[in-house]
């Protein structure tokens, strides 16, 4: 008999092709479910609640996955850290209640986007973690070009090609930027439903293009409109990206009195 369980996963993602497996190259997928093999004795299965690309970091990505009843979340955070490899960490496990799904549960995702603006941004302990921009951009511009953003919008110019969807519409809670600490630059926060494939690069690429001067802020609110990314500006480089968080419905969550009657597992 198994259990579902939540993970909030942290990773710097730089020496890898992302979370999915890939055909070629590290995941951080295959390195999770490598892990669970091991301490199950059995192939395990992984589900994250969203893709990252190459090099994109994690300070919360939500995995789900299942384990047998003897375990219960405390001695598996104690196991995944141990086995995981340096460049992974897990911050908590949750019991979940059956049929969770990290992906189809959530209801919003969350990312951050770093981007340095001062020279000190090109040191080798700063620029694997953020864009090192290394010039100022105006920040009353990208403030008024994430507010065009918020609500729900065709984000079909800011996505990148690829197979047809069913639709591009998102829906955003959140697109803010805020200084950093200690004049270092800027950060992007944005939340949504769901997220097209390089959305958030694109749209902190086009915001900065603003940002510097380089484009009309109107053109924002015009690549909107567009039904292609023909004029969008280049994608945000990865390594500034990072995945937060995910939200779900408190109902998904198991009873933490249950949890603490269960088995544990010896480690």
């Amino acid at each position: 008999m198994s259990r579902t369980f939540l993970a909030t996963l942290h990773f710097d993602g730089t020496g890898f092709v992302g979370w999915q497996r890939q055909p070629a190259g590290r995941s951080v997928q295959i390195e999770f479910e490598r892990v669970l093999e091991r301490l199950f004795d059995r192939p395990g299965m992984a589900h994250a609640a969203g893709r990252t690309d190459a090099g994109v970091h994690a300070v919360g990505l939500a995995v789900s996955f299942a384990a047998p009843s003897t375990w219960n979340a405390t001695s598996l955070r104690r196991a995944l850290n141990a086995l995981l490899p340096k460049d992974c960490w897990v911050e908590s496990v949750h019991p979940m209640q059956p049929g969770f799904h990290a992906r189809k549960s959530a209801v919003t995702r969350r990312y951050r986007y770093d981007i340095g603006v001062d020279e000190a941004a090109s040191s080798p302990f700063r620029r694997r973690f953020e864009w090192a921009l290394g010039r100022p951009l105006e920040s009353d511009a990208l403030r008024s070009a994430a507010t065009l953003l918020l609500g729900e919008h065709d984000f079909r110019a800011f996505a990148a090609k690829g197979a047809p969807k069913p639709h591009y519409r998102c829906r955003l809670t959140l697109a803010e930027w805020e200084a950093r600490a200690g004049g270092r630059g800027v950060s992007f926060h944005v939340e949504a439903d769901r997220f097209l494939h390089h959305m958030v690069r694109m749209l902190v690429g086009t915001m900065v293009d603003a940002g510097l001067g380089r484009r009309p802020l109107a053109d924002v609110e015009a690549l909107l409109e567009r039904g292609d990314n023909a004029e969008i500006s280049p994608p945000a480089p990865p390594q500034g990206l990072y995945f937060v968080a995910a939200t779900y419905p408190d109902d998904v969550y198991a009873d933490e009195a249950e949890e603490a009657h269960a088995g544990v597992h010896p480690l």
